[in-house]
């Protein structure tokens, strides 16, 4: 942490118990010059808290009450992340009463008020400038993701009824290790007690949550993130396609896809993937606008060759005349 934020940090944890301190006593404690003190002061005016300052015999410095919230500590480019993280979490979900989108929502709406004097016509104008665009995915209860969190800290066995993919719905008891967000949607990684095995788990499909009072010893865990991709692509087939594309275009068109990408020394890249389908990769690589090779199974390169033909022969219907 940077020498000054640690010494505003210090200053402003003094100054919340209420007491009033004189300047030499102040910064005596905080272990600064006279100066230093003021000119630190000077700052937490500047971030928006209200210190008041007796000069002369018997003066003191004193955080005043006045605000039900203290503004946040934050550098401009804090202010602008946090308010566009904000943004782009609101865009996602379906905005139900209760979930992680709607608390976004309304929390974007306040977050100016809690911010420094200085920055809040930047970010009110930052606001009105803003536009985000609809992400479909599924709305999850920012309730249950706090309640697990809380579960993890205590190493607390959760219960809850889980829909999964076709429908049926099953009673699971679980140790909750880690909670993963992952392509637009939450997961859970814990150990599943009546499987005897890790699983992970779609929050949004988690329903009846309890927290039991069951503890539990911690366990050696898989990394979450591998253990999750890695569970995705279990049943899918490996394919590969290099790209005569540098990385930065290959990785926006295969955005929304879980890939490995390997920048090659001729300005191509590599692009690793697990499919269950042949059709998954064509927008993206429609979108490259460059010629590539194929590694894959035998079936889903007879896929691409039919749909290469089907494609061609329209294109050529297309080109002759009524």
């Amino acid at each position: 942490m940077p020498d000054v934020t640690r010494r505003m940090l210090s200053l402003l944890a003094t100054l919340q118990t209420g007491r009033s301190f004189a300047g030499g006593e102040l910064a005596a404690r905080l272990g600064v010059s006279p100066r230093t003190l003021r000119r630190d002061v000077d700052r937490l005016r500047e971030y928006g808290y209200p210190v008041e300052t007796r000069p002369g015999p018997g003066g003191h410095y004193r955080l005043t009450s006045g605000t039900a919230m203290p503004p946040l500590m934050l550098e401009d480019d804090e202010a602008i992340a946090v308010l566009l993280g904000l943004a782009a979490l609101a865009a996602t979900g379906s905005a139900d009463e209760g979930s992680v989108d709607e608390a976004a929502t309304r929390a974007y709406g306040k977050v100016d008020q809690y911010l420094p004097k200085r920055l809040r016509h930047r970010i009110a104008r930052l606001r009105a400038s803003l536009e985000t665009g609809g992400v479909p995915a599924p709305s999850t209860s920012a309730g249950s993701l706090a309640e697990l969190a809380d579960a993890i800290a205590a190493r607390q066995v959760v219960a809850f009824d889980y829909e999964r993919r076709d429908g049926a719905v099953s009673s699971r008891r679980v140790e909750p290790h880690r909670q993963i967000h992952h392509l637009q949607r939450w997961f859970l990684l814990g150990w599943d007690l009546d499987r005897g095995d890790w699983r992970v788990f779609r929050t949004d499909r988690i329903a009846g949550l309890r927290l039991s009072t069951t503890r539990f010893e911690p366990r050696h865990a898989p990394p979450a993130t591998d253990y999750l991709t890695e569970g995705i692509g279990r049943n899918r087939s490996p394919v590969a396609f290099t790209v005569d594309a540098p990385p930065e275009p290959v990785a926006d068109a295969f955005r929304h896809d879980t890939v490995e990408l390997t920048a090659l020394d001729d300005g191509r890249t590599r692009v690793a993937l697990r499919l269950d389908s042949w059709q998954w990769p064509l927008v993206a690589l429609a979108f490259l606008d460059a010629d590539f090779t194929i590694e894959a199974p035998e079936p889903f390169v007879e896929g691409f060759r039919r749909f290469a033909e089907r494609l061609r022969a329209a294109a050529d219907r297309a080109g002759r005349p009524a």
